[in-house]
């Protein structure tokens, strides 16, 4: 009976073709290419956990580990009053190398997010140098940065200023000119309609609606500098990060668990207060 079923469906393929079309249609190259993508990044994914041999049961088996680690770092204890103070200096050096990084990296990428923004570049030749300069500064990553200007200038925390300017002057741009090509153009065009010129367009038109968005951002990036900062010190580019080095080191755990609680304290701190910023600029209207 079943091949009597199929032997009349095999002759009335044309007519169940045209009945049903979508059933008997190909895939279209954009559906092709997805498959092609999706099979190519599962390939990568199992290439990638066998190459590195990426297994769980040797987290599962260092996990007795990690926990006499943490029982090593309970409580924690800077060792000496002396040492706490020179932990809350130091601390309060990784801050300042995150506030002025972030400071000067904003200024100086505004230039470069207006000649990255399609709506306010020059030209085509400018638009596409600037985003390539913007992607190449942003593919290196601080630390190197840090070690760059460490050979450059030398230890200390201006490297790990300028460590974190050349770095955020890539994201910034990047940032910038997404926002800058996200505004409503009609505020410029009016700027033009009464007689105003390109450069009073984005001064009159463009920036009073990306101010908000920028502040947002610099705030943002304020917080995860905060962080970054710790990091660089452990080249030497200043901040606590050299202090946490050693104290690993020298395998003064609860000494460890006092510089990481005290770098959490301050990385809540600014979340805190970077959030109600955030929240006091969206509730602004974009005209004040």
């Amino acid at each position: 009976m079943s091949g009597a079923i199929r032997n009349a469906a095999l002759a009335d393929l044309p007519g169940l073709a045209a009945r049903h079309p979508q059933a008997f249609r190909r895939l279209p190259p954009s559906r092709l290419r997805a498959l092609a993508i999706t099979v190519a990044a599962l390939a990568l994914l199992a290439l990638s956990i066998w190459r590195l041999e990426l297994s769980p049961l040797r987290v599962f088996a260092g996990m007795g580990q990690m926990l006499h680690f943490l029982t090593l770092m309970l409580p924690p204890d800077p060792g000496s009053w002396t040492r706490f103070v020179q932990m809350l200096q130091l601390l309060a050096e990784t801050l300042a190398i995150a506030f002025l990084g972030t400071l000067f990296a904003a200024i100086l990428a505004i230039p470069l997010g207006f000649l990255a923004a399609r709506n306010t570049t020059v030209n085509r030749v400018v638009h596409f140098l600037s985003r390539r300069a913007l992607d190449g500064i942003r593919g290196v990553d601080a630390l190197i940065w840090a070690l760059i200007w460490i050979s450059v200038v030398g230890l200390g925390p201006f490297a790990g200023v300028l460590a974190i300017v050349t770095s955020d002057i890539g994201t910034f741009g990047k940032l910038y000119s997404e926002a800058i090509e996200a505004v409503d153009r009609k505020a410029a065009e009016g700027v033009a309609s009464t007689g105003g010129n390109r450069l009073h367009g984005i001064r009159y038109g463009v920036l009073p609606q990306v101010l908000p968005v920028l502040a947002g951002q610099v705030l943002y990036m304020f917080e995860s500098n905060t962080r970054s900062s710790s990091i660089i010190g452990i080249v030497g580019a200043g901040g606590i990060g050299l202090m946490l080095s050693e104290m690993i080191r020298t395998l003064e755990w609860p000494a460890v668990s006092m510089i990481v609680v005290l770098i959490l304290v301050m990385v809540a701190a600014i979340d805190a207060l970077s959030s109600r910023l955030r929240t006091a600029i969206a509730g602004t209207p974009s005209g004040h």
